[in-house]
């Protein structure tokens, strides 16, 4: 499952989403994770009212479950659900490989109700057929 980080520095979530510097993607499995990509988007990010700025932003996570972010408007949160993508906040800064490393600890157990629901969505994403043994190859 693709799991996005709104980020200033590249090593933490410490970024409100519209005026982040940086969307970190990682692929998150319950044996590690790895970096996807990161998108950059300059630094003229200040408020202004532009909706239109978060165009690239929203492309950039739109194969991805879940975004962390320091914080998230509320015209900017409606978009990310409508393209189905699960925002989480956090409280304060914290370290993105901290994050990727509970994550994982949680995939190897029972996670909780919302994080089923992305990883259902994740899997229909990237979902093998030719992996599947009921499908007749030909």
């Amino acid at each position: 499952m693709k799991i996005a980080f709104a980020t200033q520095d590249k090593v933490h979530v410490d970024a409100h989403f519209g005026w982040a510097k940086s969307i970190a993607v990682y692929d998150v499995t319950a044996q590690g994770h790895t970096l996807v990509e990161i998108f950059d988007f300059g630094d003229k990010l200040e408020e202004d009212g532009d909706d239109e700025r978060l165009a690239p932003k929203l492309e950039a996570i739109r194969d991805c479950a879940i975004l962390y972010v320091a914080a998230i408007g509320g015209s900017a949160a409606a978009r990310v659900v409508a393209a189905k993508v699960h925002p989480v906040k956090v409280p304060q800064a914290e370290r993105i490989g901290d994050i990727l490393t509970k994550l994982g600890e949680v995939l190897k157990g029972a996670p909780p109700p919302w994080l089923r629901k992305a990883l259902t969505k994740a899997g229909a994403r990237s979902y093998d057929f030719a992996k599947d043994d009921d499908v007749p190859h030909g």
